[in-house]
C-alpha cells in the first residue's frame, strides 16, 4: 500500500466517524426540537406558525454535509493539486 493510499484510507475512516457522530447529534437535536418547534408571529393576532421538524433537520444536515464537502475539496486540492483527483 502506498503512503497516499494509506493517508486516504485514514481520511475516509475519520470521515465515517464524523458522519456517525453527526448522525447521533441530529438524533439528540431532533428529540430536543420536538418541544420547541413553534415561532410566534409579530402581528397583532395570536396565530402561531409551526415549522415542520423534518425540514429543519434536513436543512441542518444539508448545511453540515456541504461544509464537510468543502473541507474535503480543500483537502483534495492541497494534497493533489486537483479538486477532483484523477480528472484532467
Amino acid at each position: 500500500m502506498s503512503p497516499l493510499s494509506g493517508f486516504l484510507a485514514v481520511i475516509v475512516f475519520f470521515t465515517a466517524i464524523l458522519v456517525a457522530y453527526l448522525t447521533k447529534q441530529f438524533q439528540n437535536e431532533n428529540s430536543n426540537y420536538l418541544s420547541s418547534n413553534q415561532m410566534k408571529n409579530t402581528n397583532t393576532n395570536t396565530k402561531v406558525k409551526t415549522i415542520e421538524k423534518e425540514k429543519v433537520v434536513a436543512e441542518t444536515l444539508n448545511g453540515r454535509f456541504a461544509m464537510l464537502g468543502l473541507i474535503a475539496a480543500l483537502g483534495a486540492y492541497l494534497t493533489t493539486g486537483q479538486i477532483i483527483p484523477g480528472f484532467v
